[in-house]
């Protein structure tokens, strides 16, 4: 978005000049989306159907690190640092893939500026360490919990079962109690609440001028303000995106925009001719069918109704 500047250790902060990547990525006419606190998932085919992919990166080894490290501290950083991806990184699960529009060289992706390689992997129902991955999905019946505007009310959020293979090759974030110390207070320990929300799903119509003063004062003042970032989709594919505490602001807060917009509960029953496991979120969800929430922190699941 802006142009960053580094304090070591690596806090960045923006400056009053626009990145020339915006600039030529058409920033100003690029559509400004709320950039949503979670973890990015993907949907693409695995075993013949559609899967949730989580997020995981590749990251150089500890040898590999020193040496990155070392170069980003020394001043000659202008010069480039080489990588060789076959012997400086970890080793990865077998059906890791990385990311798209990853640059290659010579049939390697190429690490970003931070040393990682962005990658994806399937979400197996019985994996431990993706259980929040898995509470959303349902493979046995392809359907995933996704939270979004409501398509005929701007102002209404909108929780609904939608069929996975809606959203083959998107993109999306995972929300919810156990993930990224719930900055949207959803759920509770006891009964956790987990969505995904389809990246650039709620559009900024009130957005401020690309002026530093403007989006400071937007962020602090302005109801729809009080988000994490502002992610902007530009017409030729790329993102921009400016946090909050790129301008020096704190992020969690309070009260969030997400949270001062009722939701209604939509799961689509008439559609779907579904035996959920009785612990699931969409069973729990099932329940709660038609049912209108003044805001999302609202919603409490009864698991003994």
């Amino acid at each position: 978005m802006f142009s960053f500047f580094f304090l070591k250790p690596f806090k960045v902060l923006a400056t009053e000049t626009i990145n020339y990547k915006a600039l030529d990525a058409d920033i100003y006419n690029a559509i400004p989306t709320e950039k949503v606190d979670g973890t990015c998932c993907y949907v693409t085919t695995y075993k013949g159907q559609p899967y949730l992919w989580a997020r995981l990166d590749r990251k150089p080894n500890k040898q590999a690190e020193k040496r990155f490290k070392r170069f980003l501290y020394s001043k000659e950083n202008s010069k480039e640092f080489i990588w060789n991806v076959e012997e400086d990184f970890k080793s990865i699960p077998e059906y890791w893939i990385p990311a798209k529009d990853i640059e290659q060289l010579n049939g390697n992706p190429v690490p970003d500026e931070n040393g990682h390689i962005p990658g994806w992997v399937p979400v197996e129902k019985n994996n431990k360490q993706y259980c929040w991955h898995s509470s959303v999905v349902s493979y046995e019946f392809e359907l995933a919990l996704v939270l979004n505007r409501h398509a005929d009310d701007p102002g209404l959020l909108e929780i609904s079962a939608v069929p996975l293979s809606d959203l083959l090759e998107q993109t999306l974030e995972l929300i919810g109690t156990n993930i990224n110390g719930n900055p949207y207070g959803l759920g509770s320990k006891k009964h956790p609440i987990h969505f995904l929300v389809p990246h650039g799903a709620f559009q900024i119509k009130n957005q401020p001028t690309l002026k530093h003063e403007d989006l400071l004062s937007w962020f602090e003042g302005c109801r729809e303000g009080k988000i994490e970032g502002i992610v902007w989709h530009c017409n030729d594919g790329c993102l921009i995106k400016v946090h909050r505490h790129h301008l020096g602001l704190r992020w969690p807060i309070p009260e969030t925009y997400m949270n001062s917009r009722p939701v209604v509960i939509n799961m689509n029953m008439n559609k779907f001719d579904c035996a959920f496991d009785s612990k699931s979120l969409f069973n729990h969800f099932s329940k709660l069918d038609n049912q209108k929430f003044g805001r999302l922190k609202d919603i409490k699941l009864d698991v003994g109704i």
